[in-house]
């Protein structure tokens, strides 16, 4: 292709090709941890607390570790800030869960410390935060069924596992 034309199709091609993202520039690490919140009903049937996002879908509750934070400290700090629960006692650790998303021109590789927690007190008093779409209590089942991300449904069967062994 003679210089000329291999110019023209450049230019041509430049001007209507689709726009793109920008290329990662940096991968950033981000460690947090939340919990498997639950609780016994009236009938002794187990609970489970979910929280709803921005994007609608169903989670847990749970947030970055600080400076000098436990990512245990993490956790119940976290469900006192998104769901209201002051006290809870955390039963035991369930696993990790490992998500990946773009932030911009950043790849953020996120590590979540979960832990199995039991709600004391008045569990009716949860709150639900300006961010968050909703916050409710599920029975077992409606919970796994409402789960969005599948380790975390994983993670809630392993936590109804435990609380029937612990007979929690």
């Amino acid at each position: 292709m003679a210089k000329k034309q291999l110019d023209s199709f450049k230019k041509y091609f430049n001007k209507t090709k689709s726009p793109r993202r920008n290329s990662i520039q940096e991968i950033v690490r981000e460690p947090t941890a939340g919990g498997v919140i639950f609780r016994r009903n009236q009938n002794n049937e187990v609970e489970i607390l979910l929280i709803q996002d921005a994007k609608s879908r169903w989670t847990i509750p749970k947030g970055h570790i600080e400076e000098g934070e436990t990512a245990q400290e993490t956790a119940r700090r976290e469900i006192g800030e998104e769901a209201g629960l002051k006290d809870v006692e955390i039963i035991s650790w369930l696993g990790k869960i490992h998500f990946r998303y773009r932030r911009i021109d950043k790849l953020v590789l996120m590590t979540t410390q979960v832990y199995l927690v039991k709600a004391l007190g008045n569990t009716d008093k949860i709150k639900k935060e300006d961010w968050m779409n909703d916050i409710k209590w599920f029975s077992f089942s409606d919970a796994l069924d409402a789960i969005e991300y599948e380790d975390i449904g994983k993670l809630i069967l392993l936590a109804m596992k435990k609380i029937r062994q612990g007979k929690l």
